[in-house]
């Protein structure tokens, strides 16, 4: 075992030096009160005495903690072990000062009765106490005391080292879940890219140039707006319908019959903050099972309203009846947009799917607002 050289004092020069006066002025009190109760002769010369030992008391008690800061890094059993350890010269040390302060210096009669003695040295020859005796016997009393006050030392400067053990892991933790909240967010982009590129294929091969051309810079425009934000923050609701609308205009272009679209947002709510790119999946999920499957039109609505402290966000389709991976929600897109919300989230948010009795489907974002909705 060594000494690890602190990083940083785990309790300051401050609040260690208000700890020992603290309590050795407790000290110098109720030994006073218990001198007063008993009766003693001599109380304010006692307690002259009393406030001697307890300025060498603060002394120790500092150098005890200047050794003691040397091993704030080490383990907690380790720490006790030096406080117990340390207090014991400590505790000899003060018991020395206490017996020439009280015994040598200047003694005074400490009991009224004559019979009994009338100079602690008297009292000191009938006990037949040895110097040494003495000095064990306040050492004891000392150590204790000292034993207290190293506890709370290493009670303090462990409960610190907790709550910086504490502020790490949760610094940890949001790096982590900021690295989880970018790399869901960058799945968004290459699934959609794949399925944007295999549509300008298809529009290449049968020859229809103006509406590739069309694609590329709906493309373009997409990209742009939806890589210019950040991972890490929210954008408003009508910012990310209104990336929804160029991505539908995008798929219009390859579904130019087939591809109608229905957006109603509350006014109250295109401020609330959501997820960049949270409804991309559903939409492009709409795509996929609502309108790629079917020769007739179909309708792709996005709406959302206010519910209570929450705002409910649905993509839906009019398409044909779908099948249970669809119903399900297993596909990469929908799984994708669960764990953004609970990444972000929490519990606070879920996306339902339900598939209606006429055909097609709908997927449910409930998100907690942003901010209260104006009544």
């Amino acid at each position: 075992m060594y000494f690890a050289q602190p990083r940083k004092t785990l309790v300051g020069q401050q609040m260690a030096l208000l700890t020992i006066i603290g309590f050795w002025a407790f000290y110098a009190l109720i030994l006073s009160l218990r001198a007063a109760l008993l009766d003693f002769p001599e109380q304010s010369t006692l307690f002259e005495r009393r406030l001697m030992v307890a300025g060498v008391g603060v002394f120790v008690t500092w150098l005890m903690y200047m050794g003691l800061r040397l091993a704030d890094r080490n383990s907690l059993g380790f720490r006790v072990g030096m406080a117990f350890l340390a207090s014991i010269p400590c505790a000899i040390i003060l018991a020395s000062a206490n017996f020439y302060i009280f015994n040598l210096y200047d003694p005074v009669s400490l009991f009224k009765d004559p019979d009994v003695g009338k100079t602690v040295e008297e009292l000191k020859d009938r006990l037949g106490l040895s110097f040494w005796q003495e000095i064990a016997d306040i050492s004891v009393t000392h150590y204790f005391f000292l034993i207290a006050w190293a506890s709370l030392y290493v009670a303090i400067g462990y409960a610190r080292e907790v709550r910086e053990a504490e502020r790490k892991t949760s610094r940890f933790a949001q790096a982590a879940q900021d690295a989880e909240l970018r790399s869901l967010r960058y799945q968004v982009n290459p699934h959609f890219l794949f399925n944007t590129l295999n549509s300008l294929s298809s529009l290449v091969i049968t020859s229809k140039p103006k509406e590739a051309e069309a694609m590329i810079q709906n493309l373009s425009n997409f990209y742009r707006t939806s890589l210019s934000s950040d991972p890490l923050e929210d954008v408003t609701l009508e910012e990310e319908v209104d990336l929804q609308r160029l991505y539908l205009e995008i798929e219009g272009v390859r579904y130019p019959k087939r591809l109608r679209t229905a957006i109603d947002i509350a006014p109250d709510l295109i401020n609330q903050h959501v997820p960049a790119l949270i409804l991309q999946p559903l939409v492009e999920n709409a795509i996929k099972y609502g309108v790629s499957r079917t020769t007739r039109p179909v309708t792709i609505s996005i709406q959302a309203q206010a519910d209570g402290e929450h705002m409910v966000i649905s993509v839906s389709d009019d398409g044909d009846p779908v099948d249970a991976e669809h119903v399900g929600g297993n596909g990469i897109g929908l799984a994708n947009v669960r764990d953004r919300l609970e990444a972000h989230y929490k519990s606070a948010a879920r996306l339902d799917t339900e598939t209606l009795s006429g055909g097609g489907f709908v997927a449910r974002l409930t998100l907690p607002l942003s901010h209260r909705v104006k009544s």
